[in-house]
């Protein structure tokens, strides 16, 4: 009995090693990018029926978690955002376009872009309202950090994102071990 249950056992823990080995497979990042679009209403809006930048963001991090969902096959949290530049303003009645994919793998973290656009169907016109990048760390149902999967550029849009993505996590490292001195 011990013996098939160790047999048992040791199958599960196989197939459970072989699903992780597919799932740290390298992917292009054409395997992440996801596109989400919500339509503008009146209770998303200000005094003066433009956009409120707070339902904006909420939507840029729905749009990165379905690019890192896509990229770890796990759950995924949101690390961090930098800053948006909310270049045209966004009006009842407008759609909103939110493409988003992952840049670059770290270990258990990815930086994801999302690029906003805003489309006016009567008019036919769009425009970019704003791009952000966030990081998001892959976990498990506990919470524990799970390791990612490497993402492959394929484009040279997508090759300068990735090199770019490098650059402004160390810019990022730079500036906290900044603070942390600071505070001594």
């Amino acid at each position: 009995m011990l013996t098939r249950n160790l047999k048992v056992e040791t199958r599960n823990l196989i197939a459970m090693d072989d699903k992780q080995n597919d799932n740290l497979r390298p992917r292009p990042v054409s395997e992440s990018k996801s596109e989400m679009i919500e339509l503008v209403l009146p209770n998303d809006t200000n005094p003066l029926g433009a956009l409120l930048g707070g339902r904006l963001m909420h939507w840029i991090d729905l749009a990165g978690a379905l690019a890192a969902h896509r990229q770890s096959h796990s759950y995924a949290v949101t690390a961090s955002m930098d800053h948006i530049d909310f270049l045209v303003p966004v009006h009842v009645g407008d759609m909103v376009i939110l493409q988003s994919a992952v840049n670059r793998v770290f270990h258990t973290s990815m930086e994801v872009g999302v690029k906003v656009l805003v489309e006016n169907y009567i008019s036919g016109t769009r425009q970019k309202v704003a791009t952000a990048y966030l990081t998001f760390v892959a976990v498990d149902r506990h919470g524990r950090k799970l390791e990612v999967a490497p993402v492959v550029p394929e484009t040279e849009e997508e090759k300068l994102r990735y090199e770019g993505a490098l650059r402004r996590r160390e810019a990022s490292q730079n500036e906290r071990e900044r603070r942390k001195a600071a505070r001594r």
